[in-house]
This record gives structure tokens, C-alpha cells and sequence, in this order.
């Protein structure tokens, strides 16, 4: 027996409906993440669920030792100092003197963390090793202006920034080098692409990310097990929105092929948030003088504490060798 007219625009109907209640779905799912990944002010549900985004394994030692050396940083005697980014933003910092500097650290910290929470761990290894270091609050964080963070697409230009500042105000002739962790990482590899001054020798990245919409393919296809190509257009729109740039897509790989200057890249092989992988291909992209170190066992931003022999002995090569050096294109 054929089905009735009748019921066949029941049918049709019925589909129709359940489509628009997936795409409502789909398009509120990702309208969530967006806020999450980008908005000052995350959704309250970020403290249930921000295990399960970065699906890192964070140890009890891990952050018992975090925490301490974060809470000593933030006791040391450093010089709050705040700028006017390009754009209009206003940016904070914190200038960490050492005696007798051979070098200055721009340091980025990452994505909902901090100066003191990122950079703790070495800040006396920094410091004992006559590293004068600006600890830069990132855009949309803390006690820095903005309503949204870039993931790392309007924060290069913040690097632009803090270096003339420096340069301006600290000095004219020490070596630079940018330092970042996690969104860090990925904010100062993206800064490679863009002309930077002779001053800055290097740049050190620790576990970077490639872009926006790969690390988001990434955690939703790996941490939260939802389909990526439902979210892409959604997302990239809403980024658009809200940072007024076409910057979704931007990555640190399309930077590195114009980079000029010497990176340091480095990962941990255990990271769950930000795949290794993400290095090795920001590394083969690079056309400047590189660096890799790959730590063994490091889940995301623990390359430090797992192996702090090898970070301690790379990073310091790295600066014997660009410390005073005029670096050219075709070196490697």
C-alpha cells in the first residue's frame, strides 16, 4: 500500500524539524565553545568541564609545585607597567630586573593562565642566568584590556609592542628573545612572521599550538567527540565577530615559512591538549635558524618539570649561540 500524501509531508516535515533542531544544537554547542575559548569572561560551566577540553593528566606534584613557585613570582619585586597596544588596548606587564643582564625575555603566558602560573617554574632559572624578563599579561586576561582573546592572531601584534617598549625604556642594545608557553607559544611563532627588530635574537615556544581552528578540530574531534565539520563555518564566523579580523584560519606555519629569526621550538611527547605533532610541523615550516627539543613523557607545559637538565641545557645553547650573533636566512 503507498503511503498517503499526507503522510509523506509528515515525514518530510518531521525530518525538516529534526534537522533544524541539530543545526539550533550545533550552532549553540559551538556559540558555547567560542565564549569559552575566547570571551574575558568564560561560561560557568568552564570549571566542570575545563579538564575535559584540555584533557591534559595534571599531576598532584605537578601542581603543588606549580602553585608554590607561582605564589613566589608573584612576591618577587617586579615593576608593574602597562602600554597602549595599536589597536587601543591597554596592556599589562611586569619588568623582573636581574644585575648584570646579558639578555631580555619577553615572556607570554597562555591561555586562561598567567604570568606567575606559567612562567614560576623557571622564573629562577631565568633569573639566575642574567635574564632581565617582562612578564606580559595577554590581551582579554587579567589585568590587561579586551574583551576577547585572539588566540594568538591579534596578540603577535602585542609582541610588536612590548619589544618597542623595551627597546624604548629598558634597552636599546641587549639581545631579545620571546618566550611563550601553550597560547603563548603559538602568539610569539605567529609574531615570527611579522618584521621584528634587529634586537630580538630568538624565540623560544614551548608546546604551541598551530591555529584557532586546529586545535579546535583537534578537541572536538579528540576530547569532546563531536563532528568539526558541523562547527568550522560556525566558529570562524563567530570569531570573525567578535575580533573583527579574519584570523580563524592564521597559522603559526604561515608565519615560520618568513620567519627570520632563530626559534627554540619545544614539546612534550605526552601532551594531551596540544599534539606534538603541532611542533614537528611548525619546526618543518620554519625557514629561520630552529632548535627542537622533544621531552619524553611531559604532558602539556611540563616539559620543565619532567626533564629540567635537558630545557635548562637546550635553552641555554640556544642563547650561547644567537646571544651575539647576526643570523642570515639561509643558516639552519
Amino acid at each position: 500500500m503507498k503511503p498517503s500524501k499526507k503522510t509523506i509531508m509528515k515525514g518530510a516535515g518531521a525530518v525538516a524539524g529534526m534537522s533544524i533542531l541539530a543545526g539550533t544544537v550545533s550552532y549553540m554547542t559551538t556559540s558555547f565553545l567560542v565564549r569559552t575559548a575566547m570571551d574575558r569572561q568564560a561560561p560557568k560551566m568552564i570549571k566542570k568541564i575545563g579538564a575535559l577540553i584540555s584533557g591534559t593528566q595534571e599531576s598532584e606534584e605537578f601542581l603543588s609545585r606549580q602553585k608554590e613557585a607561582a605564589n613566589q613570582l608573584a612576591k618577587a619585586d617586579t615593576e608593574s607597567v602597562t602600554i597602549t597596544s595599536r589597536d587601543g588596548v591597554s596592556l599589562a606587564g611586569h619588568w623582573y630586573p636581574c644585575e648584570n643582564p646579558e639578555r631580555i625575555i619577553i615572556a607570554m603566558h597562555g591561555w586562561r593562565s598567567s604570568w606567575c602560573y606559567d612562567f614560576g617554574l623557571v622564573a629562577d632559572f631565568l633569573h639566575e642566568n642574567h635574564c632581565s624578563v617582562l612578564f606580559a599579561e595577554q590581551r582579554g586576561q587579567h589585568d590587561s584590556g579586551g574583551d576577547y582573546m585572539g588566540l594568538g592572531v591579534t596578540e603577535r601584534f602585542d609582541c610588536q609592542d612590548w619589544i618597542h617598549w623595551t627597546i624604548l625604556n629598558k634597552s636599546p642594545s641587549l639581545p631579545i628573545y620571546l618566550c611563550g608557553v601553550s597560547m603563548g607559544a603559538t602568539t610569539v611563532l605567529m609574531a615570527a612572521g611579522l618584521e621584528l627588530p634587529e634586537n630580538v635574537h630568538g624565540i623560544m615556544a614551548d608546546c604551541a599550538f598551530t591555529s584557532a581552528d586546529e586545535i579546535w578540530k583537534h578537541i572536538a574531534s579528540n576530547h569532546l567527540h563531536i563532528p568539526y565539520h558541523l562547527q568550522k563555518r560556525t566558529a570562524g564566523n563567530l570569531y570573525e565577530r567578535k575580533m573583527g579580523v579574519d584570523g580563524f584560519t592564521y597559522s603559526s606555519v604561515d608565519a615560520l615559512r618568513d620567519s627570520k629569526t632563530p626559534v627554540l621550538f619545544i614539546h612534550g611527547t605526552d601532551d594531551h591538549f596540544v599534539p606534538v605533532d603541532m611542533t614537528y610541523r611548525n619546526y618543518c615550516a620554519c625557514a629561520s635558524p630552529k632548535r627542537l627539543l622533544i621531552v619524553p613523557g611531559a604532558d602539556h607545559g611540563m616539559s620543565y618539570l619532567v626533564d629540567p637538565e635537558s630545557y635548562e641545557r637546550t635553552v641555554k645553547n640556544f642563547w650561547m649561540e644567537f646571544d651575539g650573533k647576526q643570523v642570515t636566512q639561509e643558516e639552519t
